[in-house]
């Protein structure tokens, strides 16, 4: 008997996990990751474990796509604080200069695979409370310098290295706000 596809089958198994390790999208990797869990469970229903194979069909791609799915929805968000008087501001179309700064951030994120949230705050007191606090990854303030009427501040490191090298509106200052401050 000849059961070379049986290697075939065996063989897909590695090369889909490799497909999985290589993706950069997260939602390309869910899709990846649910392919995976098909091929195992085919793999062991190939080889006879059926108990294995409806297991790992169950558990180990269903459930798990779902939480994982759950999980990269909930991270991939970039919350920028605003006070709400600006918000207001570029909903009217008003403010240009923050409209352009929005737009701009958007397309960094974006890039990235993230969305970019607003939240509005009452005043700048409450604003800055809630990027210390951890409640927002980001704010975007007027500024007292004419030259960049904004000022974007961000707690994350990560985030700060990219704004440096992208964000390269003139209307905008940046900073860091790191843990010690």
């Amino acid at each position: 008997m000849n059961d070379s596809y049986i290697y075939v089958i065996a063989a897909l198994l590695p090369l889909t996990s490799l497909m999985l390790v290589l993706q950069s999208n997260p939602y390309h990797a869910l899709v990846v990751r649910g392919i995976v869990g098909a091929v195992a469970a085919l793999v062991y229903a190939v080889l006879g474990a059926a108990d294995v194979a409806l297991t790992e069909a169950l558990v180990g791609t269903m459930l798990a796509i779902m939480l994982y799915a759950v999980a990269v929805r909930s991270s991939l968000v970039m919350r920028l604080g605003v006070v709400a008087e600006s918000e207001a501001v570029v909903k009217a179309e008003g403010d240009r200069d923050l409209q352009d700064i929005l737009d701009h951030l958007r397309s960094i994120v974006a890039k990235r695979h993230l969305k970019l949230e607003l939240v509005s705050y009452p005043n700048e007191k409450a604003l800055q409370q809630a990027l210390i606090a951890k409640e927002i990854h980001a704010t975007c303030l007027k500024s007292e310098i004419e030259s960049q009427p904004y000022q974007t501040t961000t707690r994350v490191r990560h985030l700060y290295d990219i704004f440096q090298q992208e964000l390269t509106l003139p209307v905008t200052g940046l900073a860091y706000l790191s843990a010690e401050d």
